[in-house]
């Protein structure tokens, strides 16, 4: 269906709401826009769209809008509108969930660097077991692809410092069984969709 609005024509998917329900497992339904989770959320000035506003967007089924906003990669997940919404809606687990609906989906957030940031923070996990930051910081630089010289100089700059006073380790530390189990984890994780 489509609608006729400000910005122009918006597409609606009847369906959206209900996939968004049973991968995330939150009843974003109890909302009544008292908007207790935008008002308290420390990192909504940065969003293109507000929690309250991505919930709305959800039940109308405005797919296209909410997956390729850039609030669903910004939330940091710091759980502040989950202690304080008066109907205990699980806001950081339906935006995974839709930050995962759009990897699979792959459409492009307008903030590439905060996916790119995503991926390249798991991958040392899932390959060892554990986070390595110095692996982490040269796949981001990868994934990201910002080379500019003002990037170069302070990842250099920063980087080659932390290494040489030993508060970064060049390879990640061993790990005993545990290495095994995560992998099980992303694998079991991952099944049947795109990694």
């Amino acid at each position: 269906m489509q609608y006729e609005s400000k910005s122009g024509t918006v597409t609606c998917d009847p369906g959206f709401a209900g996939r968004v329900k049973d991968e995330s497992g939150v009843d974003f339904n109890r909302c009544y826009q008292c908007l207790t989770c935008t008002l308290g959320c420390p990192v909504a000035r940065y969003m293109d769209h507000p929690p309250s506003e991505i919930v709305r967007m959800v039940q109308l089924g405005l797919k296209g809008q909410v997956l390729g906003c850039s609030t669903i990669w910004v939330c940091a997940s710091c759980e502040s509108c989950v202690t304080r919404c008066p109907n205990e809606i699980n806001i950081p687990r339906l935006m995974d969930a839709l930050h995962q609906m759009a990897l699979r989906e792959g459409v492009k957030p307008k903030v590439a660097v905060v996916p790119a940031f995503h991926a390249a923070f798991m991958d040392p996990v899932r390959r060892f077991g554990r986070q390595n930051e110095a692996l982490m910081s040269a796949e981001h630089f990868l994934r990201s692809r910002d080379f500019s010289p003002k990037t170069l100089k302070v990842a250099a700059g920063l980087g080659i410092g932390m290494v040489t006073k030993g508060k970064i380790k060049l390879l990640p530390a061993r790990t005993g069984k545990g290495k095994d189990q995560v992998k099980h984890l992303f694998k079991e994780t991952l099944k049947g969709k795109k990694p």
